[in-house]
């Protein structure tokens, strides 16, 4: 695979964005036909030759030394999720794709049942489990009831991309929804430059772009994100605002499977609508049980 113009557009992006006077180089003076820093400018942060910067950032990483790279990303002033992105992207352009494993990416059949038995016990705090393609594989009770226009549809296992992108529901679930978008294709970005050989996820980019110009817009900016804690806001269509912080973890011995749970500070309005968005959830699967004649179980497995 050919990711050339991946990197030449993320590189291009990052040194568009850099003023001369954030990069310490002073005011410039007189005109200047570029919105950033010069190739130029950028080589000469980064301790390399103008010809030898002009070539990665035509898209040509491969040899690129960790020194190079860590320079590099010193002087575009890069965040540690684009740090990461600017190695994931050279790993890619390294030995050709059949010298490489391509990286297993569970479906929900893989989950292992310890997973579902553990979202389960956290009864308390809505979580769920992803993978790098925003796959929810599995949810408890409390999870499925929090996003519930995203989990009441066909979709086994739902896709928080879709639902994001696709679904008008969204833009009411999602009070900042320009936030969420955002850090929805962060996180696509993201898992693209670590993954890139994932067929699913460039088909699932593929869909988006084509039926969602706000997804093909952002996606053009190739932003990335570590989406490890934060807070997140909603407005549920029945117990209305929730203002939830939430803590992403790795899932050990699960390559690319992400464990996100959320709470509400003790006392807050949030943690009062949370348990009263638990009670009406528990009382909608019972009566949902007892129609279908079938015990209630603590969540429905996505």
């Amino acid at each position: 695979m050919d990711n050339s113009g991946d990197v030449r557009e993320f590189l291009a992006s990052r040194r568009a964005r850099l003023t001369p006077e954030r990069a310490g180089l002073g005011t410039p003076r007189g005109h200047r036909r570029v919105a950033g820093l010069r190739r130029g400018e950028v080589a000469d942060l980064a301790g390399v030759s103008v010809e030898y910067y002009a070539r990665l950032e035509r898209g040509n990483l491969r040899g690129a030394s960790q020194e190079v790279l860590d320079a590099v990303a010193r002087a575009l002033q890069m965040d540690d999720a684009e740090r990461a992105h600017l190695f994931d992207l050279a790993r890619a352009a390294g030995p050709a794709p059949r010298a490489r494993r391509r990286t297993s990416r569970p479906d929900t059949a893989a989950l292992r049942p310890h997973l579902q038995h553990l979202l389960d016990a956290m009864s308390g705090a809505p979580a769920f489990v992803r993978n790098g393609r925003l796959d929810a594989l599995a949810a408890n009770a409390l999870a499925r009831a929090v996003y519930g226009p995203a989990f009441d549809g066909e979709d086994e296992p739902v896709n928080l991309a879709r639902f994001c992108f696709l679904d008008p529901r969204s833009g009411d679930l999602y009070p900042d929804w320009g936030e969420a978008a955002d850090t929805t294709v962060a996180l696509l970005r993201t898992e693209a430059g670590r993954d890139p050989y994932d067929r699913d996820l460039t088909g699932l980019v593929g869909e988006l772009s084509t039926r969602s110009e706000d997804f093909r817009t952002r996606w053009a900016a190739h932003e990335v994100r570590l989406h490890r804690r934060g807070t997140k806001h909603f407005t549920h269509p029945v117990v209305g605002r929730l203002d939830l912080d939430f803590s992403a973890f790795p899932v050990d011995g699960d390559a690319g499977l992400t464990l996100t749970a959320y709470t509400a500070p003790p006392g807050s309005p949030s943690a009062d609508t949370l348990t009263l968005l638990a009670s009406w959830a528990a009382t909608r699967d019972r009566d949902a049980a007892a129609t279908d004649g079938q015990p209630a179980s603590p969540s429905n497995h996505p």
